[in-house]
C-alpha cells in the first residue's frame, strides 16, 4: 500500500488561527496524543515570538523528545539565532516565492535564492535537518519555483513545502503543483528533497487537494487535528487519514481509533467546538433519524455508514427517533426500552409530536407516548 506521512501543525499553524491560545500544558498534552496517535513529525512554536514561545517548545520537546518536532523560523538569521536557544534540533525556514509576497516584503527572486542557500548553510550547522517552505507556491511563477526547488536541493534541504498559503487551488492544481516543483538527484548532489503540501481551506478544498498532491508524488501532507487555522483553517489531520485510507488505498500510519479522542482534546484545547456536521469526528456523523437508513441499518450498517464508528474510537451509532422516522426504528427503540407498543400506529403521533418540539424525542418522550401500560412485564 502506499504511504503518506503526515506533518502536523496544529501546534504552530493551528495556534495562529484567531482567539486560540493554547496552555504550555495544552501544548504537551497535544503532542503527546499526536505522538501516540502516529505522527511521525510535529512542527512547534516559532521561536522568535520570544521566550515564553521557546519555553512552550522546549515542553514539547521534553514531552515527546526531539526527533519528531520541528520548528518554524522566517527567512531571517536571528530566527535562526532564536531557535538555536531552543531544544529543536529540526528547523523549517519559510521563503516568499509569489510576486504578491515578496513586492508585499520588499524581496526580490535573487534575494530568495542567495538567502536560501546561505540561511540552509548555517541552519545544517546548527540543526540536525533543516526543510525549507515556499509560501504562497499556489500563485508563484512555475519557473521561479523550479529554481527555488533546485536550490533548496542543492543546498541539502530535506523537505520543500508547497504552500496553498491563502487556498485558491484545485486538486488538478495541487497535483501539477506537486509535479513542476519534483528535483532529481545528481550523482554530485544529496538527495532529492521530500516534496509536502500544505493546504488551506478557503474554498474547502483542502483535504481534496491534499490527497491529489499525494497521488502526484507529494511524500507528507501538512495537516492539523479539526483543521484548526487562520481563517477557513488547514487540512484536517483526522479527514485526510480517513479519506487516503478509505477513498485512496494510501496508508498514513495513523492509528485511526485515536481520532475521535484526539479531535476532542484539540477542540477543548482551542475552545473551538467541533460542528455535529463536521467529517469523521462530529457528533452527527453517526447519528441517523430518516425512516429509509435507519432501516437499513438495522439490517446491515454498511447501507449508510462508510466505516463503523469504532475505526475513529466513536461510540455505537444512534438512532434517532422523530420527525422523519419510520416504522422499524421507532419498533426498535420501543424494544430498547422494554415497551409493547404498536410502532405503526402510534408512527402519527410521533411524528407530530417531533414536528412540535422541533427536534428528536428523548426516550422520555417516547415512554409518555407510548403510555404506561405499554410496559412489559419483568421477566
Amino acid at each position: 500500500m502506499p504511504r503518506l506521512r503526515l506533518f502536523d501543525t496544529t501546534l504552530r499553524d493551528g495556534a495562529q488561527a484567531p482567539g486560540v491560545v493554547f496552555t504550555r500544558r495544552d501544548r504537551a498534552a497535544i503532542a503527546e496524543a499526536l505522538a501516540a496517535a502516529g505522527v511521525p513529525l510535529l512542527e512547534v512554536g516559532i521561536p522568535a515570538m520570544g521566550r515564553a514561545a521557546i519555553a512552550d517548545l522546549n515542553a514539547v520537546v521534553r514531552a515527546v523528545g526531539p526527533a519528531r518536532v520541528v520548528t518554524w523560523c522566517r527567512a531571517r538569521e536571528s530566527d535562526l539565532d532564536a531557535a538555536a536557544r531552543s531544544l529543536a534540533r529540526h528547523v523549517h525556514l519559510s521563503f516568499p516565492v509569489s510576486a504578491i509576497h515578496l513586492s508585499a516584503w520588499g524581496k526580490t527572486e535573487a534575494w530568495v535564492l542567495a538567502e536560501l542557500a546561505r540561511l540552509i548553510a548555517l541552519a545544517r550547522s546548527r540543526f540536525d535537518s533543516v526543510s525549507v517552505g515556499a509560501q504562497d507556491a499556489s500563485r508563484a511563477a512555475p519557473d521561479f519555483l523550479a529554481r527555488f526547488s533546485a536550490a533548496a536541493a542543492r543546498a541539502g534541504a530535506v523537505r520543500i513545502r508547497l504552500a496553498d498559503t491563502v487556498g485558491i487551488l484545485s486538486p488538478a492544481a495541487s497535483a501539477a503543483l506537486v509535479h513542476g516543483a519534483a528535483t532529481s538527484p545528481s550523482p554530485t548532489s544529496p538527495p532529492a528533497p521530500e516534496i509536502e503540501f500544505h493546504a488551506h481551506d478557503d474554498l474547502g478544498l483542502a483535504t481534496a487537494n491534499t490527497l491529489a498532491a499525494a497521488e502526484a508524488g507529494a511524500a507528507w501532507a501538512s495537516v492539523t487535528v479539526n483543521g484548526l487555522g487562520e481563517r477557513a483553517g488547514n487540512a484536517a489531520l483526522e479527514q485526510v487519514a480517513i479519506a487516503a485510507r478509505h477513498a485512496h488505498g494510501i496508508d498514513t500510519g495513523i492509528d485511526l481509533a485515536t481520532l475521535g479522542p484526539l479531535s476532542d482534546l484539540v477542540a477543548r484545547a482551542s475552545r473551538r467546538p467541533v460542528p455535529p456536521a463536521a467529517p469523521v469526528v462530529g457528533s452527527a456523523v453517526f447519528s441517523h433519524e430518516s425512516g429509509l437508513h435507519c432501516a437499513g441499518l438495522l439490517k446491515d450498517r454498511r447501507t449508510y455508514e462508510a466505516f463503523a464508528p469504532s475505526t475513529v474510537g466513536r461510540p455505537a451509532s444512534h438512532l434517532l427517533i422523530g420527525e422523519k422516522s419510520g416504522a422499524a426504528a421507532l419498533a426498535h427503540a420501543f424494544s430498547r426500552l422494554g415497551l409493547r407498543a404498536d410502532a405503526a400506529a402510534l408512527l402519527p403521533r410521533v411524528r407530530a409530536a417531533a414536528r412540535r418540539a422541533r427536534r428528536a424525542l428523548t426516550d422520555a418522550d417516547l415512554v409518555r407516548l407510548a403510555g404506561a401500560a405499554a410496559f412489559l412485564p419483568p421477566t
